[in-house]
């Protein structure tokens, strides 16, 4: 899917991310250096944040928990909880207290928006975009984030660790991006976007 200055111009069924709603660069850096050491105190400090993480949104929380709770391999669940535990630092960096908290039918109807998109690019030969890829140009710095985490771990464990349940927690991983970027609170005086508008 194309933009050209914010405007749609290939479908979708994706909700385009307000610019305000973007996760910049400096955010993810933040992250980086918080998730860099492995100590007791680094440690001390991943847990408080996922208890932040599930006192301030238990529905979103509730549905990583769900998939992280199958039977996947212990790769494929580390990947999971440090990449749903990024997510969720990488707004709170860029977004403070401006995050509503995200209710559970509005959680089902961002994922069944995925599905949606999903759909219609198996129905379509001609679409060369994946739903992740429309993702991409939402929040191009956290995907870009994402990749290189699941590029390393499978380069890393190639041999033994399983694709399917990789891409389980990928999954999981996108709604929880679209669910907080449609969750940010539109700064005072903001101007509401056309695309916003269609929404």
């Amino acid at each position: 899917m194309l933009t050209m200055k914010g405007v749609w111009v290939r479908r979708t069924a994706i909700r385009p991310v307000p610019p305000y709603a973007k996760v910049p660069t400096f955010a993810l850096d933040a992250v980086r250096d918080s998730l860099a050491d492995d100590d007791d105190e680094a440690r001390d400090q991943l847990d408080e944040a996922f208890d932040r993480f599930e006192k301030s949104q238990p529905a979103l929380a509730g549905r990583v928990a769900e998939t992280l709770s199958k039977p996947l391999d212990e790769t494929a669940l580390a990947l999971g909880y440090f990449l749903s535990l990024a997510v969720w630092l990488a707004f709170e960096q860029a977004h403070g207290e401006h995050l509503d908290e995200i209710h559970a039918q509005e959680l089902v109807a961002t994922e069944e928006l995925l599905e949606l998109d999903e759909e219609l690019r198996r129905t379509d030969p001609a679409e060369p975009l994946d739903s992740d890829d429309v993702i991409s140009m939402e929040q191009p710095h956290l995907l870009e984030f994402v990749h290189e985490h699941v590029d390393a771990t499978l380069e890393a464990h190639s041999d033994e660790v399983d694709v399917d349940d990789v891409h389980a927690v990928y999954r999981v991983v996108l709604i929880e991006i679209l669910a907080l970027s449609y969750a940010v609170v539109r700064p005072s005086g903001y101007p509401v976007a056309k695309t916003e508008l269609l929404a």
